[in-house]
């Protein structure tokens, strides 16, 4: 039986490796109208795994945020 190697993933997001091994993220649901405008991107790009993590947490934090902000406005 071969083993084959874990893909990284991130729940909620596509991901894609190029052949130059950047990674780009793309979230599978649109973030809300309040998330967008507040600066929420929901296609991302990094060098490194972890960056695209971070990046991909600072989307999700951005929106919460916005829609928080919003539901207590």
């Amino acid at each position: 039986m071969q083993h084959t190697p874990s893909r990284p993933v991130i729940p909620g997001w596509r991901l894609i490796i190029s052949d130059a091994g950047r990674f780009w993220a793309f979230r599978t649901h649109l973030f809300p109208r309040a998330a967008v405008r507040a600066g929420a991107q929901s296609a991302v790009d990094a060098d490194t795994f972890d960056e695209i993590q971070a990046i991909v947490a600072e989307q999700e934090e951005t929106a919460r945020t916005a829609l928080v902000e919003e539901v207590t406005s």
